[in-house]
């Protein structure tokens, strides 16, 4: 037992990692779909001025436009296929997932099992073509709108460059959702979350790079660079200590007598994390907002005088924008926390295992126990999510730091960060598992 210990308590020494195939293969097949990602970034879209455009996007950089560039992974500021990113399919998956919630139909769905939610699978990617098309025609139309100081950004604008920018982008969108089913089945992570987390850190030089010369030009003063690194590092140990943050409940599992041995009577814990929903909320709430103003910036000044009174309510740093961008986000974290965790659920597990909460009773009171200690940390999580996505709005009002310093950049790639690091060690963990049961079973031969 003791030589076996050891052996499991060294699951992740460089030389497990080299016996696990399986790992490895994973992770090139991860960085391979990775890198095609940050390709075709760079592959522009037809009809498109590079030169006007790139002027367009330096005089818009710190308003929406710069932050959806960001999600992007600079994609939208060089206009090229992957321009709408994975932002339709994530609008689509939360629509499908407050359908399931709504709909009686949808909901039957979702209790059918695998063969239920390869429907829901279905259906969400036909609602996401539907929805890149809308957001792609809308952006086709905003671009040509859209005037630099060398002229128009279009080179041949009408009807044919729009349907040349929908197929395109559409078509960025489709490859882009699938390359992210692949990476979660083939892959390491989860697909979308690296994919977003991919173009946020290859963005990041360049934004260090800007700062920087700001710096040197005088824009920016060296001690507030050096205050804003500093921050950056706090704000890191912060989200890690959020994240890792947990309330544990006791969990008390009675004494029971099988022949002439007692079992049970041992304590547990049931961990509750203090943010549940991750980096979610902020993905979703970035998604539902960023597109549709986005597109709205593009036809402002093209389109119908309030698109322009719109947008500039829902510019960078307005009160509206503000107001709703922290709604959206307070909103999806106490509904995802609802989608991932059930008490009710939870509660009819411990019954059933025999285990209980000290001092209360199980069943229905467990259950309302449990809802009320989620309701009080998804309040604190949901506070701690809308504190750091405002926090990039202070940031660039006050000193123009790109968006890659603030705290929705820094939430994502710590936080995607951690859960592929995380999914890393289980499946080291699951190979040295199998490397022990398999040397157990050639001794037992012996």
């Amino acid at each position: 037992m003791a030589s076996a210990a050891e052996q499991l308590a060294a699951n992740l020494n460089f030389g497990a990692f080299n016996k696990a195939t399986e790992l490895k293969k994973r992770l090139w097949f991860t960085l391979g779909a990775l890198i095609i990602y940050r390709l075709g970034t760079y592959i522009p879209m037809p009809g498109i001025d590079p030169v006007i455009l790139k002027d367009i996007f330096r005089q818009q950089a710190g308003g929406i436009l710069g932050m959806f560039n960001m999600f992007a992974g600079g994609a939208l500021g060089r206009m090229t296929i992957f321009a709408l990113n994975i932002m339709p399919y994530i609008s689509a998956a939360i629509i499908m997932q407050l359908m399931t919630s709504i709909s009686p139909s949808m909901s039957q769905l979702k209790k059918e099992g695998a063969q239920g939610q390869k429907k829901i699978n279905q259906y969400t990617r036909y609602l996401t073509v539907l929805i890149a098309a809308m957001q792609a025609y809308g952006m086709a139309v905003g671009i040509e709108g859209m005037r630099g100081s060398g002229g128009s950004a279009v080179i041949n604008p009408g009807g044919f460059f729009r349907f040349t920018a929908v197929i395109t982008l559409v078509g960025g969108t489709m490859f882009l959702m699938w390359l992210g089913e692949q990476i979660t089945a083939r892959g390491v992570g989860n697909g979308i979350s690296l994919i977003i987390f991919a173009g946020i850190v290859a963005e990041l030089p360049s934004a260090l790079a800007g700062t920087l010369e700001l710096g040197r030009t005088g824009a920016i003063s060296t001690g507030i660079i050096m205050a804003i690194l500093i921050m950056v590092v706090f704000v890191i140990y912060g989200i890690v200590f959020v994240e890792r943050g947990q309330r544990r409940l006791v969990v008390q599992y009675p004494k029971r007598q099988q022949g002439n041995k007692m079992y049970g009577g041992e304590n547990s814990h049931l961990p509750l994390k203090l943010n549940t929903s991750g980096v979610i909320p902020l993905i979703f709430a970035s998604s539902l907002l960023l597109m549709p103003t986005t597109v709205i910036s593009f036809m402002a000044n093209s389109g119908p005088e309030w698109l322009t009174t719109v947008s500039s309510l829902l510019g960078r740093g307005q009160p509206s924008y503000l107001i709703i961008y922290s709604a959206l986000i307070a909103f999806f974290a106490f509904f995802y926390t609802a989608v991932v965790f059930n008490p009710e659920e939870t509660a009819d597990n411990l019954k059933k295992n025999g285990g209980f909460i000290p001092g209360i009773r199980p069943g229905k009171n467990t259950a309302e126990y449990l809802e009320y200690v989620t309701t009080r940390l998804t309040v604190v999580g949901a506070i701690y999510l809308v504190a750091v996505a405002l926090l990039p709005e202070i940031l660039i009002s006050n000193w123009s730091v790109p968006f890659f310093f603030g705290g929705t950049s820094l939430l994502i790639v710590v936080t995607v960060t951690m859960d592929t690091v995380a999914q890393v060690q289980s499946y080291m963990l699951a190979h040295q598992y199998e490397g022990l049961i398999k040397k157990s079973r050639l001794k037992g031969r012996r």
